[in-house]
């Protein structure tokens, strides 16, 4: 009996003492007069909490499921957010954080991408000093957090299943590519295509027209326009730099201000749920993104002026040195460090392989119609959907990895069936086709990775809170496009920088226009312009950006070393960066027509090109 006491007391002395152990269930550091929301777990149903700093007093109750919320919770210079019982007793902290450290970690990979060129060792320095942030920087943290880099966010990036998916599917268009180039396929779109662009203005506007026909998701126009496009512009003398510019500014250009297309769904998601937090205002979602698209100056801007480049063989800084060394016969650039510098050097056709375009152009069409019924298959809820609603609403990722899968069945099928390869040709094609990729995956888990950690980091949140205090409501848009620039510069996402910052942004604008006097009909097109340029600016923010995972897409799909991508696309992004903030986005934040500084704006531009551009002549 006096044992049995015992293991019941001890019994309830351990379920008490787990009772007691608290913890912060989110967020891993607060930043330093940056609001956070901060989550307590394990604590006892209905048990009063509070924080006490900076002079405030937080106070909340333990829910049913013993969590407790506190908003807003700003922290003061202290080292520690401390949550007490109502006995006074400390039984949770989080620590806090100087602001500047949450943008340290995206800066020094940049920094070093650039410096290196060589993006790998980069992204892992990035990863590893945002993980050391996060544990504190003693040796301790130094040791754990060169292991957290792999164990927590790596692994983190490998399994999220829209990852997985990007994965696999530009792994079987690497694949699909390797066995219709060893087939032949390829060699026979090059001859047939050159026939008609067979000259280096006709080629860049071949490229051009092929990213707008394909402009329903970035990612297939990234990989099949880049794949592509890439024999042809080799033989046309084109170099591997400005096929990337012109694969990368084309492809999520299009996607942001096309009215059906996979960006559709989810920014009108993004749109309705910030809308939803305001009740005075009800315009519908869709409205709201269809009257934002005239103010999308960079994206138009950026269409624009690929296409002026394409028409008038001018270029200007580093990327004319490019083409002076492709018109001597060398498209690559000489230092080949980055990813797919040298992806697709292996894929040559099958010696006295007869050249046959349907080997290629099959594959190809069965990858883009397979993926318009994938978008479909995936995006239709009910027969009265809409075809702008089911393409919106469809899984984009799902639909490539079965359109790219199906794409490389068919190519197999041709290659064995016509007899141009054995079956063992025909997978070791294959495989080279994958291995070409495994350098470019590798940078795109380490660019996911370390996305995780600037989120765990709340990079978004600070550049926010530093940017967008007493903001003149006619800067409110340049404003939320610089933030939007940099967010997506630092965390290499666009897609994350606007899921981020769309539920804050929104709101905000909202707020200042009430606080002019300004929440009226007549002042709706500053919201509109908001809206605009979070998605403008993040589209910016990700060209301009060495981590950023499209971009590094478009390294991989061109076969050009991703630093000189980056390198070489950085001076056009800019021009039409600063011209879209500086005669679009703020003239209209104060009331001029969007279509003339449009039109200003474009005129600028072409000027611009003439007198800084130069045609490139063999060096």
């Amino acid at each position: 009996m006096t044992f049995t006491r015992i293991i019941v007391m001890g019994l309830m002395l351990m379920s008490a003492a787990l009772a007691g152990a608290q913890s912060i269930e989110s967020p891993k550091i607060v930043l330093n007069g940056v609001a956070a929301d901060i989550v307590v777990a394990d604590a006892s149903p209905g048990q009063p909490l509070a924080i006490m700093t900076g002079g405030t007093r937080f106070a909340t109750t333990a829910d049913a499921d013993g969590k407790a919320l506190f908003k807003n919770v700003i922290a003061s210079d202290s080292a520690n957010v401390e949550v007490r019982n109502d006995a006074g007793d400390v039984i949770a902290t989080v620590r806090v954080m100087s602001g500047w450290y949450s943008i340290l970690p995206p800066l020094l990979a940049i920094f070093l991408a650039l410096t290196l060129r060589n993006v790998i060792p980069a992204l892992f320095v990035g990863i590893w000093v945002g993980a050391v942030a996060l544990l504190g920087f003693t040796p301790q943290g130094i040791f754990k957090g060169m292991l957290d880099s792999f164990e927590v966010y790596v692994t983190r990036a490998l399994a999220d299943s829209s990852h997985a998916q990007i994965i696999l599917f530009t792994l079987m268009i690497g694949g699909m590519v390797g066995i219709v180039t060893r087939s032949g396929g390829m060699a026979a779109i090059v001859s047939a295509v050159i026939k008609r662009a067979n000259t280096v203005i006709s080629g860049q506007v071949a490229v051009w027209a092929m990213g707008l026909v394909i402009f329903f998701d970035d990612y297939s126009n990234t990989l099949v326009v880049g794949n592509t496009a890439r024999p042809i512009s080799d033989k046309l003398l084109i170099s591997r730099e400005k096929l990337a510019y012109i694969v990368d500014s084309t492809a999520a250009p299009v996607a942001t201000i096309a009215l059906i297309t996979t960006w559709v769904g989810y920014q009108l998601g993004l749109i309705k749920d910030a809308v939803d937090t305001i009740p005075e205002f009800n315009e519908p979602a869709y409205s709201i993104f269809l009257n934002s698209i005239p103010f999308s100056f960079y994206p138009i801007m950026a269409l624009i002026f690929v296409l002026a480049i394409a028409v008038s063989g001018l270029d200007f800084g580093p990327m004319l040195k490019a083409e002076q060394r492709a018109r001597g016969g060398q498209v690559k650039p000489p230092a080949a460090a980055g990813a797919a510098a040298a992806s697709h050097d292996d894929l040559d056709a099958k010696p006295d392989v007869e050249e046959r375009a349907s080997v290629a152009i099959l594959p190809i069409l069965v990858l883009i119609g397979g993926l318009l019924v994938g978008l479909y298959a995936t995006g239709k809820s009910s027969d009265s959907d809409s075809l702008r609603d089911i393409i919106g609403n469809a899984d984009s990722y799902r639909a490539l990895m079965w359109s790219s899968l199906c794409a490389v069945f068919v190519a197999a099928a041709m290659a064995i069936g016509m007899r141009i390869l054995t079956v063992h040709e025909t997978v070791d094609a294959w495989y080279r086709g994958v291995r070409a990729m495994f350098l470019a995956m590798i940078i795109l888990v380490l660019a996911w990775s370390l996305s995780n950690v600037t989120s765990d980091l709340h990079t978004a949140d600070y550049l926010v809170s530093i940017l967008g205090d007493a903001l003149p409501l006619g800067l409110v848009p340049a404003a939320i496009f610089i933030v939007s620039a940099l967010t997506a510069f630092s965390t290499g996402t666009s897609w994350g920088t606007m899921g981020i910052l769309m539920p804050l942004i929104v709101p905000l604008t909202w707020a200042i226009m009430q606080t002019n006097g300004a929440a009226d009909p007549d002042h709706y097109y500053v919201l509109y312009s908001a809206v605009a340029c979070n998605l403008a600016g993040a589209v910016w923010g990700d060209h301009c950006s060495p981590i950023s995972d499209t971009t590094v897409l478009s390294s991989i799909a061109s076969g050009c070393d991703h630093i000189e991508h980056v390198r070489t696309q950085l001076p056009y992004a800019l021009l039409v960066g600063i011209v879209a903030i500086v005669v679009g986005v703020v003239p209209t934040g104060y009331g001029l027509p969007w279509w003339i500084s449009l039109i200003v704006g474009l005129l600028i531009l072409l000027l611009t090109l003439r007198f800084l551009g130069r045609r490139a002549v063999a060096q």
